[in-house]
């Protein structure tokens, strides 16, 4: 991946979302339009800590979050999910 342009916010977390599952565990294939959005992704950039709030996680953490959180965004044909600290629900 190349490096990204640019900053994230104070607060803001820029996801690379992990692609969804297209197969179940008994080895069923899942057609495209019954895949759930994937929940879990790989942290790319972080912004500065707010004044209220210090940041905890870091580029290169896997963290779940919610189902609705966040914001979709393509940069570089490159699709990215920015979301606050606050939505993230666990760090892996």
């Amino acid at each position: 991946m190349a490096k990204l342009k640019g900053k994230v916010l104070a607060g803001k977390v820029l996801v690379k979302p992990h692609e969804a599952e297209a197969k179940t565990a008994s080895g069923i294939i899942i057609p495209d339009s019954a895949k759930e959005k994937p929940r879990q992704g790989s942290v790319v950039l972080t912004g500065a800590a707010k004044k209220d709030e210090e940041m905890e996680v870091k580029a290169g953490d896997t963290v779940l979050y919610g189902k609705y959180a966040g914001q979709e965004l393509t940069i570089d044909g490159v699709d990215y999910l920015l979301i606050s600290q606050s939505d993230v629900l666990y760090i892996a």
